[in-house]
C-alpha cells in the first residue's frame, strides 16, 4: 500500500486521528499521558499549531487543530508524535515505538462538520466508558483545563463556555 503525499499546505482546521503502535493502550498511564500533552502544548505554544479541542485515548489521539503559518500538517503531527515519542522513551525508558508512522487528516469544510468533530473527540472518552461525564476525563479539552485557540468556526457555532488563549 502506498503513503499518501501530502504538498499542499492548506489552510483552514484539521481533524487528526493518529494511533498508538499496534493499537497498545500505552495511554492508560498518567505518565506518558502527561508528556503528550505537554509537547501538545509546547507545539501550540512556538506556534507550531493552533489548538481547538483534542482528546487522548488509550491508544489513540485526536486533534482540531490548525497547522502554524509557517508549518506543515504533517510537520506539526511529527512534532507532536516525534517529541513525544522521544521523551516517553528517555523518560519512562519504553523500548518500544510509540506511535504508528501513519495519521488520518481530514480537512474541515463547513461549521456544521466542526461541531460534530468537536462533539466526537469530547464524548469520545464517555462513549469508551473511561468517564462518566466527558469535562472529568483529564486528558481532553472538554475538561476545560487547557487553554485553546479559537477559529472562525467557533465564533459562529457558540459551542459553549470555553477558556480561549486568543481569537485567530
Amino acid at each position: 500500500m502506498s503513503r499518501i503525499a501530502r504538498r499542499v499546505r492548506q489552510p483552514g482546521v484539521c481533524f487528526v486521528t493518529t494511533d498508538t503502535w499496534q493499537r497498545r493502550r500505552i495511554f492508560l498511564k498518567a505518565e506518558p499521558s502527561s508528556i503528550v500533552l505537554e509537547r501538545l502544548f509546547e507545539c501550540r505554544q512556538k506556534g507550531v499549531l493552533k489548538l481547538h479541542s483534542f482528546v487522548l485515548m488509550p491508544e489513540h489521539l485526536h486533534l482540531l487543530m490548525t497547522p502554524g503559518d509557517e508549518t506543515s500538517l504533517e510537520k506539526a503531527v511529527q512534532m507532536i508524535k516525534g517529541g513525544s515519542a522521544y521523551t516517553i522513551g528517555k523518560q519512562l525508558g519504553y523500548r518500544f515505538p510509540i506511535w504508528q508512522t501513519r495519521f488520518h487528516d481530514r480537512w474541515i469544510r463547513s461549521t456544521h462538520e466542526y461541531r460534530i468533530r468537536k462533539q466526537y473527540i469530547e464524548q469520545d472518552p464517555v462513549k469508551a466508558r473511561l468517564s462518566e461525564k466527558a469535562s472529568a476525563y483529564p486528558f481532553g479539552s472538554a475538561s476545560g483545563a487547557f487553554l485553546l485557540n479559537s477559529c472562525e468556526f467557533e465564533v459562529v457555532t457558540n459551542c459553549g463556555p470555553q477558556r480561549f488563549e486568543e481569537r485567530s
